[in-house]
């Protein structure tokens, strides 16, 4: 078991990783694909946009978030509306829209575990997956009494992000994105064989 305090000096001093603490454990987070990439790009330039004349700040993968006294991640985007974030350069403590891009492998996590550490930090209001292999969105929102709605979204919807209160079409976050062809292959012609 890892203290805190030895998390954030591996954490800082460690250049070609990133590493995330849940309870006492060490994380190394993995890379992503291509369209993982230009997915999270997309949201980030979107969300850049439309609250440019916001208090709001937009964080990349870089912006490393505390959940809990034990819990530091680093989710794909964060978004902060809290003032007291403005000159924070170490870690946000006041995240209001998390978002995280699917990959196979971690999304497990990302639907399990970690959904329910998001749950658990106060100041999420959403928590955003978006499918890196499809056209496909899910927001999971805070209401009253901590009950959390469940919201999806799917190729020519308008994704609407009430804690921020912005929409935007799934189109523009799938721009420029080519899914691989996941259709059967045709069985060879007789004549070619």
């Amino acid at each position: 078991m890892v203290s805190v305090e030895e998390y954030l000096k591996i954490d800082e001093d460690s250049y070609e990783a990133r590493y995330e603490y849940i309870d006492g454990d060490i994380r190394m987070l993995a890379g992503g694909t291509n369209n993982h990439s230009k997915i999270a790009g997309n949201i980030t330039t979107i969300l850049n946009n439309l609250l440019s004349e916001s208090t709001c700040s937009v964080y990349t993968s870089d912006g490393r978030v505390q959940l809990s006294t034990s819990r530091y991640v680093y989710p794909d985007i964060t978004v902060s509306c809290d003032e007291r974030e403005q000159g924070s350069d170490k870690t946000l403590l006041y995240p209001r829209l998390i978002v995280e891009v699917l990959s196979p492998g971690p999304e497990t996590y990302d639907r399990g575990n970690k959904l329910r550490y998001y749950r658990e930090c106060p100041t999420i209001q959403e928590y955003m997956l978006v499918d890196s292999q499809q056209p496909f969105i899910e927001v999971f929102k805070r209401e009253e009494n901590n009950f959390w709605t469940y919201h999806a979204f799917e190729a020519g919807d308008i994704v609407e992000l009430a804690c921020l209160d912005v929409r935007f079409p799934v189109s523009e976050v799938y721009r420029k994105v080519k899914f691989p062809d996941t259709r059967p292959a045709e069985p060879p012609d007789q004549r070619d064989i």
